[in-house]
């Protein structure tokens, strides 16, 4: 299987990368400096905002895994929605994998970005990552599937192990090893197709 892999310098792509070559699937490391990932068997320099380019990256690779996120350095969230809907868009008929935010995961009735002591400094994000889950969820891009993180995500141990739900958090936390280890189990078995899943330790 070719992966055609945005965002893959990251801390969740670049594990995301690892993961899937030591499991022998080919992908594709996309990033905007075109830096050498480990472990992909080709890197590209890339816009995913880009519709020509997106075009082509779709007919070479047969699933499209999208791990950016909005601007954390005070640049316009609307410019990366606008970049996620134009790949989207680009995908036809190729499954589209997007890496999304836990605060549109529910709590009860209200979504955790809206509860009571939410971090303000990560509000923001949430929003975006929010419209970002009612993007897919509204264009018609069938095949995707969005994965939220639980409300902790960080560098850890890679135990292999996870819990999953689908609209409320499955933990406190996940270690990004882990995440990646959900993210191609999903990959090479695709259980949640045109729908949103969440992951935990």
């Amino acid at each position: 299987m070719k992966i055609a892999l945005f965002g893959a310098s990251g801390m969740i792509g670049s594990r995301v990368t690892k993961e899937a070559a030591e499991r022998g699937l080919e992908v594709t490391a996309i990033t905007r400096t075109g830096v050498d990932v480990p472990g992909a068997a080709e890197s590209l320099q890339g816009d995913m905002g880009d519709a020509e380019f997106d075009r082509q990256v779709v007919a070479d690779h047969d699933l499209i895994v999208s791990t950016t996120g909005p601007s954390r350095t005070g640049g316009p969230h609307e410019e990366w929605l606008e970049a996620l809907e134009t790949l989207a868009q680009s995908s036809g008929d190729k499954r589209i994998f997007v890496v999304g935010g836990a605060g549109s995961l529910l709590v009860g009735d209200t979504m955790l970005k809206d509860t009571e002591g939410f971090p303000e400094a990560y509000k923001a994000e949430s929003e975006t990552g929010t419209m970002a889950l009612e993007l897919m969820r509204a264009g018609g891009y069938s095949p995707w599937t969005l994965i939220s993180p639980a409300p902790e995500i960080g560098p850890g141990e890679r135990t292999g192990t996870y819990q999953t739900e689908l609209e409320t958090p499955a933990g406190d936390s996940i270690s990004a090893e882990d995440f990646a280890v959900a993210m191609v189990d999903e990959i090479v078995d695709a259980k949640h197709i045109d729908a949103r899943f969440t992951v935990a330790n």
